[in-house]
């Protein structure tokens, strides 16, 4: 009888606490989905520890007594978690039933994560077959089903489904880096978000492993200078007289778009106008795109594949 209570409990916990669930689902996405991963390559191994280690090492890293390489990470995951909190995610997480997710599968891509160090994130985009196979301006006739997107017969849906989009990738801390797209682009991410999303004041967890004193301890990309750099002008109101670098707006300066180069402000902190990483930042979709791509990127020099020069070249083109 006993048992059967405890089983029955612990069955109302995983199916009614949607906000444990949640966090644990965020867990997931470094330490897999039955918590068999070692995160970031430094962890332990989560579902080998009893329930009160994990109850013990979550307070630890709260409170700021305890934690190795990924205590800045961890820090941030169980900042805002009380007592009980801690003990309802630590019983999900013995209770060995995993945490269900859509992306689950992802996890084992990062057995066979190449060994690269970048991914060519523009191989295979721009094909000269494909495009020479789509350029209209070449044919003599045109049939229907080419002059849209869809490029099936227009008088039957049945065969008219685009390509599945598949943002399945590797944990953080076991995927491949992307190449950039073209000089200076923003990084796109190259592993699972899942549980990470969406960024808000109370969960932005891209920060636990980017900032730049972070970032060489777990191997992943460091948050540029340019993103603690201030590039706006300065604007204040003043006797109902809006005032952009001193001039005023309307008249002595047109607009914004007068003030050509970008007086940098730097600090110590991120910049808030960069708080939204996945405003620029985002998932690679697995799909083939609906039209072929002409574009063919210039990186001027080869280290500009995997780096940014941005902070450096912001008035590149202006001056």
């Amino acid at each position: 009888m006993k048992k059967i209570i405890k089983t029955m409990t612990l069955g109302a916990l995983l199916a009614t606490s949607g906000t444990y669930a949640a966090s644990v689902a965020q867990c997931a996405s470094c330490h897999g989905q039955h918590f068999e991963k070692v995160a970031m390559g430094t962890s332990k191994i989560v579902k080998d520890m009893s329930e009160q280690e994990i109850i013990d090492s979550m307070k630890a890293y709260r409170d700021g007594t305890g934690g190795g390489a990924l205590k800045g990470i961890m820090r941030q995951q169980t900042k805002n978690l009380d007592d009980k909190y801690i003990a309802s995610i630590a019983k999900i997480i013995v209770s060995g039933k995993g945490v269900k997710s859509d992306a689950s599968s992802s996890f084992v891509e990062a057995a066979t994560t190449a060994a690269a160090t970048h991914v060519n994130i523009n191989e295979g985009a721009s094909d000269p077959k494909r495009i020479a196979q789509e350029d209209l301006s070449t044919k003599k006739s045109i049939a229907e089903k080419d002059l849209g997107l869809r490029k099936t017969d227009l008088y039957n849906e049945k065969n008219s489904q685009a390509d599945k989009t598949d943002y399945s990738r590797p944990a953080p801390g076991t995927s491949t880096k992307f190449e950039r797209a073209f000089k200076d682009a923003p990084p796109m991410i190259p592993h699972s978000v899942e549980g990470l999303l969406p960024i808000t004041k109370n969960n932005h967890q891209c920060l636990g492993c980017h900032m730049p004193d972070v970032a060489p301890a777990v191997g992943s990309t460091p948050i540029p200078p340019s993103h603690f750099t201030n590039y706006r002008p300065d604007t204040v109101m003043k006797n109902g007289i809006v005032l952009k670098e001193g001039k005023e707006l309307g008249k002595k300066l047109g607009n914004t778009s007068d003030i050509k180069l970008a007086k940098a402000k730097k600090g110590d902190t991120l910049y808030q106008g960069r708080f939204n990483c996945t405003q620029c930042h985002a998932p690679q979709s697995k799909t083939k795109t609906d039209v072929a791509n002409t574009f063919v990127p210039d990186f001027k020099e080869t280290k500009f594949k995997s780096h940014s020069s941005l902070a450096d070249a912001m008035n590149e083109g202006i001056e």
